[in-house]
């Protein structure tokens, strides 16, 4: 869906680094927050915006220690026959209207292929799911379409296409459509997503927007040409227009993709009370570690990103904030590129993440049972929301099945 890393030198350079950091960064996250709290300036670059204790994932044990919540429970929403489309990615659920709705993209075999389109499923419990119904059929004249997510305001539903007019192969990049649902049923024909300038926003919307108290949604979009990762922000309840464009430094990167990819965010209370947001990216250098960036004006400037101590297989991700106020991410939290073990992890205040579930692990993963570009085992581009006293996670598995793992708030509530 996005690029994808091939075995090299320089990777496993890059893992043995990892490693390194592993060990590191997490002691230089909190020395450095010690010393913000202390009311003092960080040494060298600014300090990450949050960090992760010691010892939390342990590399040598199964699933890196870690156990599920209780009443933790999983659902397959999809498991293709041989003669359905084999490959399937990117799964993004919401609720709407009282049902739960997953979207992903969908091909014959291979991930990026032309012959990709953009499906769904809904569910009234989050157990039994329809048949995929076609939200965008495959692309013509060699553009793709590929599943951009979803956004509501509780009255409207809208599914994001992002539509790729020269196949994702090309690396030109592409833009983003929108269909609109009163039912989520019946859609209107799509349209391109507008800025605040009244013209198309010129960029693949990610999959993960998220809203401020006071209303304002933010995400970011991979603005063209290329793919690179740029902060956005509108105050229109739907989504779909006012788009404007946040302030934030990309770190230096090569090609026509950016060091930062595919983020998603969660929210915090910042220095002088008022509420931050902090954007969480793939890191496409191979860090093995989730950068960050921070704004604290209602996403208008953010910080440079910075490298935390959370480690990342990277890949797509999914953060947010609990009922009650916690931050969560929920990734593979391994410093290599194996998507295993699938986790949610846990902070009170945004800055510390100190506790960590598993979702879902080694043995529970079934094998590869069809050949295609890219695929491999694991637990593949997880995305999340929060509905009817659970978290739902959905994700792929292999890129073949699609997934939901939910748990109970309760069993993830802050320890007395």
């Amino acid at each position: 869906m996005f690029p994808h890393c091939r075995p090299s030198h320089r990777d496993r350079i890059r893992a043995i680094a990892g490693a390194v950091l592993a060990v590191l960064l997490p002691l230089a996250g909190i020395h450095d927050a010690a010393r913000a709290q202390a009311g003092e300036d960080p040494v060298a670059a600014p300090a990450a915006p949050y960090t992760v204790v010691p010892g939390l994932f342990d590399p040598r044990a199964a699933d890196l220690g870690l156990a599920p919540a209780a009443g933790t429970r999983s659902f397959t929403v999809f498991r293709p026959d041989p003669g359905a489309d084999l490959f399937n990615n990117g799964a993004v659920p919401i609720a709407f209207k009282g049902r739960l709705y997953v979207q992903w993209q969908s091909s014959r075999r291979d991930e990026d292929s032309p012959d990709t389109r953009v499906v769904y499923s809904a569910s009234a419990y989050g157990e039994h799911w329809s048949p995929p119904v076609v939200l965008a059929a495959a692309a013509r004249g060699g553009a793709m379409h590929s599943n951009g997510g979803w956004w509501t305001d509780g009255r409207v539903l809208v599914a994001y296409l992002n539509v790729w007019p020269r196949g994702f192969q090309s690396g030109e990049g592409g833009w983003t459509e929108y269909l609109l649902s009163e039912d989520g049923e019946h859609w209107t024909a799509p349209q391109r997503v507008r800025g605040a300038d009244g013209r198309p926003v010129e960029g693949v919307i990610e999959q993960d927007p998220h809203a401020l108290v006071d209303g304002r949604v933010l995400t970011a979009f991979h603005v063209r040409p290329g793919m690179v990762a740029t902060p956005y922000f509108t105050d229109d309840p739907r989504g779909v227009d006012g788009w404007r464009r946040g302030v934030m430094a990309n770190l230096a990167y090569e090609g026509a993709s950016s060091r930062e990819l595919e983020p998603s965010l969660f929210l915090r209370r910042g220095a002088g009370g008022g509420e931050c947001a902090v954007m969480v990216f793939r890191d496409q250098a191979s860090s093995f570690r989730q950068l960050a960036s921070e704004s604290c004006d209602r996403g208008e400037r953010w910080s440079a990103p910075a490298l935390t101590a959370m480690p990342d297989a990277r890949a797509k991700q999914s953060a947010g904030n609990l009922p009650d106020g916690q931050a969560f991410l929920v990734n593979a939290p391994n410093a290599d590129k194996r998507r295993v073990p699938l986790a949610v992890t846990l902070s009170s205040d945004g800055r510390l993440f100190d506790r960590s579930f598993l979702l879902r692990g080694e043995s529970d993963l079934p094998p590869l049972r069809h050949e295609g570009r890219y695929k491999r085992p694991g637990y593949h581009y997880p995305k999340s929301v929060v509905w009817n006293g659970h978290l739902h996670v959905a994700y792929a598995v292999n890129k073949e099945d699609i997934a939901v793992t939910r748990v109970p708030l309760a069993s993830l509530a802050r320890p007395l």
